[in-house]
């Protein structure tokens, strides 16, 4: 065999735990076809932070407008890309420099399946012991008349210029986050959704109060809408057209409506590995139908949350499975997740909405900060935290805040959640004051 364990793709769901694996000897091989570190690292979330942090903090400013603050600046888009560019573009090198000092072999190029040890790479045929898909998700692309004029994420991500109008299709984390920024930038932004109801992972009060926000902000949210098709006229623009003669120009137009697998590109069939529309199907210990091949990631049909940090985890159990320090069934922890919207929406654990469900099952415990002196230092409105405990054991099982710094305060809970501590253990820490630590403590009747 070239390689004890092999693996195609080469994000979050590879080298996290290939690295450490490397470095005890084993011999590894990764097969990239696009750029070294994943989607994550060279047109995902990286790229989506970079270009929403200037936004954060001029809202942060507008909120201080006569409370010491005089003028909000305004994005420069030209600029603000160029720095993301500064930023990003390295990260394909970085990716493969990390592989590389591991001792790990790269192999550039597309990765098919010849049978369940063998793996194509153009002329080149590789073999392994062990193989671990884990080549993500990419764009979904509406199967429409004229949606090969539509951008997808990685487009917008690389934007050079704002457009004055800019229509977004689909109502979930980067339709709503892209949302976010155009809107911060200056276009006008139009959400167009086939239901009637966005980001449905997370608490419907809180989307509620973060939709009124992108609507107060100029955002229009065109719902229970299915686009049939869309020509190119001639100056450029897009008319999209749809049911009971709906017609909207557009200057361009960003197909948001999901991400699919890309396990139908690998020859699954050539090796036997069993997967459906979701993902490739797997046990409680990572590996498919075919013993020898395993799958991590976003390529996995799975309920748990498709998240860089889940995948971070899952390629870790696996080095772990194969360095034999862990023979069990993966044991996922609590798993955290935000949107990153203005203010942003996080949670961890049980969904806020399933505790209000079921009251006789979970106690919501919740709080705002209007009243609290250390979140109107930025002049703050509108944050709210929900911490939910289990009625018949008292101890913490899911969190959910809306607030500027909401991934800071979920963080902190995320711990606590995956230690199921009680009311009263939640006041045994003293935090550094002031902080957001010590404010969620306080502001919270636990005891």
């Amino acid at each position: 065999m070239d390689f004890s364990v092999l693996y195609i793709g080469s994000g979050q769901a590879t080298w996290n735990g290939a690295v450490p694996l490397a470095k005890t000897g084993v011999k590894i091989g990764v097969i990239e076809e696009s750029q070294y570190g994943g989607v994550c690292s060279n047109k995902g979330c990286n790229a989506k932070i970079i270009l929403d942090k200037p936004l954060q903090l001029i809202d942060q400013i507008k909120a201080l407008q006569g409370r010491g603050l005089e003028g909000v600046p305004t994005v420069n888009w030209e600029d603000l890309m160029a720095h993301k560019h500064e930023l990003i573009v390295p990260q394909d090198q970085h990716g493969k420099d990390r592989l590389d000092k591991a001792g790990i072999t790269t192999i550039h190029g597309h990765a098919e399946f010849v049978d369940a040890h063998t793996v194509r790479v153009g002329e080149k045929t590789v073999t392994a012991n062990k193989i671990v898909i884990a080549t993500g998700l990419r764009p979904h692309r509406l199967n429409i008349p004229g949606a090969e004029n539509f951008a997808n994420s990685t487009d917008f991500l690389s934007l050079p210029h704002m457009p004055e109008h800019v229509t977004i299709l689909g109502g979930g984390f980067v339709a709503i986050e892209f949302a976010t920024i155009a809107s911060a930038v200056g276009a006008k932004v139009d959400v167009i959704t086939r239901g009637n109801q966005i980001l449905k992972q997370f608490p419907k009060e809180y989307v509620a109060s973060v939709q009124a926000d992108l609507k107060q902000s100029g955002v229009r949210f065109i719902p229970d809408m299915n686009v049939a098709k869309a020509e190119k006229n001639a100056d450029g623009s897009l008319t999209l057209f749809g049911p009971k003669e709906f017609q909207l120009t557009t200057d361009y137009v960003l197909d948001a409506t999901g991400r699919i697998p890309n396990h139908d590109q690998l020859n699954l069939e050539a090796a036997g590995v069993k997967a459906n529309a979701r993902g490739i199907e797997v046990n409680e210990y990572l590996q498919t139908n075919v013993p020898n091949i395993f799958a991590a990631g976003d390529a996995l049909d799975k309920s748990i949350p498709k998240l860089t940090p889940t995948a971070a985890f899952e390629s870790r159990y696996l080095a772990a499975k194969f360095m034999g320090t862990n023979e069990g069934p993966i044991a996922y922890p609590a798993i955290s997740e935000i949107v990153f919207t203005s203010p942003r929406i996080a949670q961890v654990g049980v969904h806020l909405d399933e505790a209000k469900a079921k009251p006789e099952q979970y106690e919501v415990v919740s709080a705002s900060y209007d009243g609290d002196w250390y979140r109107q230092v930025e002049n703050e409105q509108g944050a709210k935290l929900a911490l939910i405990f289990d009625c018949q054991t008292d101890r913490l099982v899911g969190a959910a805040e809306m607030a500027n710094a909401a991934e800071e305060t979920i963080n902190t809970i995320v711990p606590y959640v995956q230690m199921a501590l009680t009311k009263e253990e939640l006041n045994d820490f003293v935090y550094v004051f002031p902080s957001i630590a010590y404010t969620l403590q306080r502001r919270l009747p636990l005891v």
